[in-house]
Parts: C-alpha cells; sequence; structure tokens
C-alpha cells in the first residue's frame, strides 16, 4: 500500500530521488562528527597552541582538525555554492574518519615512528572517544556514499 501512495504521488524517479537525497539533517548530523573528530585531536594535543610530539604526529593532527573544519562546511553548504557532486563531501568525511581511525589503531598495536610509547594503551579515554566518534562518521558517510551514487 506504502508504495501504491508514493507512486501515486509523482513519478517514480523524482520520489527514489527524494527519499536518497541527504537532508539537512543528516548533513547537519555528518557535519558534528566532523568537528568532534577535530575537537578529540585538541583535546589530545593539549590545546589548539600545543603541537604533539614528534613534530610530524602533531602536523598530521592539524592536517586531522583543519580536515574536519572543511568537511563539516563541505556538507553544510547548499548545493548550489558547493562545486562538484554531493557524494564528494561524504567521501571526505568517510577519510576523515578513516585516516585517524586507522592511525589510532596502528598506534596502539604495532607503534609509530618516535611514538613507542603509545604500544597496548588501550585505555585512554580520549582516543576510545575518538574511535567511536570516527567510525560513526565513516558508516554515516559510507551510507551516504552508497545512496548518492546509486542515484
Amino acid at each position: 500500500m506504502t508504495q501504491q501512495v508514493i507512486l501515486g504521488q509523482k513519478d517514480a524517479s523524482e520520489v527514489s530521488a527524494r527519499i536518497l537525497a541527504p537532508d539537512l539533517g543528516v548533513r547537519l548530523v555528518g557535519a558534528m562528527l566532523a568537528l568532534a573528530v577535530t575537537a578529540v585531536h585538541i583535546a589530545d594535543q593539549g590545546g589548539v597552541t600545543a603541537l604533539a610530539d614528534p613534530a610530524w604526529i602533531g602536523w598530521s593532527y592539524r592536517l586531522i582538525e583543519a580536515g574536519g573544519v572543511l568537511t563539516a562546511l563541505a556538507l553544510l553548504m547548499p548545493k548550489a555554492v558547493r562545486a562538484g557532486p554531493a557524494w564528494l563531501g561524504w567521501a571526505a568525511a568517510a577519510l576523515l574518519g578513516g585516516g585517524p581511525f586507522l592511525g589510532y589503531l596502528a598506534s596502539r598495536t604495532i607503534g609509530l615512528p618516535g611514538d613507542p610509547g603509545d604500544v597496548g594503551n588501550w585505555g585512554y579515554w580520549v582516543g576510545t572517544v575518538s574511535l567511536l566518534v570516527e567510525a560513526a562518521l565513516i558508516a554515516l558517510a559510507v551510507c551516504m556514499v552508497r545512496a548518492l551514487r546509486r542515484e
């Protein structure tokens, strides 16, 4: 019965585009998750002005922080202002979540050059929050990319 009502309103292509298109609420959640990734990495470094040691990790954090802000903006921009297809913003969100997620796992398992002290340190609460936020962002972004690419 639901299909009859939906198909009776408009043609099927217009209805499916409306169902699959991300509305403001989904984009807002994605943007907030991207900003949460930024906030967690700022907190982990010790503030905006601090730089983690070794320097290459600190600058990696800076890239993640800037990427989080830019990703949030890309997700919130209206289609008229944003260049390229809508799924590109969600692909950036998946990369924003995936990069730090894999980096954290690497730092706790095999270790990173210049940072051997974090191997096995799974009890760090900021890291746990980071993993949860990044996993949520990855899940949302992958679902949105798949839905938008299907269009």
